[in-house]
């Protein structure tokens, strides 16, 4: 006799609300102070106690996956919520943009977890790689940019800004580049 499938069990309101006050509080600490900020100074921020943190993340990397596993969601859900509420080219460029806020979470969890993060980037390319190409084709359809041939090429040149300059002030100069981009593509 077959078993049957165990349902999974919806968290209660509170405690995803809990677990998503703490995602947000542990972004901005890691942002600020890097992954070694104290969990404690974490959950407090987030208006919970520590054991409420560890229960959602029983380990430092927990936390610093989900992180990084919410900002690649973050991120294609974007697509689709620019597509449908701005004009098609502000919907690519306020996407560009938010793939920095992406780029600055995915450089904390590389320099938290070191060299252990490649099995939480294996799917965001495909991710990165749908939105953009979703976006692209909607601006060129409408007529406001230029074909472009291969539509992950504005992300390299995005992300091409932190590679370049890792260690400094990097994300005005990728916002300038977003706009950039956005001012060549556009049709006269």
């Amino acid at each position: 006799m077959a078993e049957k499938p165990v349902a999974k069990k919806r968290p209660r309101a509170d405690a995803e609300r809990n677990r998503l006050r703490l995602l947000d509080a542990a972004k901005g600490a890691f942002a600020r102070d890097g992954a070694a900020t104290s969990l404690e100074e974490i959950a407090r921020t987030a208006g919970v106690g520590i054991g409420t943190l560890y229960r959602h993340f029983p380990t430092r990397d927990a936390l610093i996956e989900e992180v990084y596993r919410q900002a690649i969601s973050q991120l294609g859900e974007a697509a689709d919520r620019l597509i449908a509420s701005e004009p098609p080219v502000e919907a690519l460029r306020q996407w560009l943009l938010v793939c920095i806020d992406y780029l600055s979470t995915k450089k904390l969890v590389a320099a938290a977890l070191g060299g252990n993060a490649d099995h939480l980037y294996a799917n965001s390319g495909d991710i990165m790689r749908n939105a953009i190409q979703r976006l692209v084709r909607h601006a060129e359809q409408a007529g406001d940019i230029r074909a472009v041939p291969d539509p992950f090429d504005l992300l390299r040149a995005v992300a091409g800004i932190f590679y370049v300059a890792p260690e400094t002030d990097w994300e005005p100069g990728a916002r300038a580049m977003v706009d950039l981009l956005i001012a060549g593509l556009r049709r006269d």
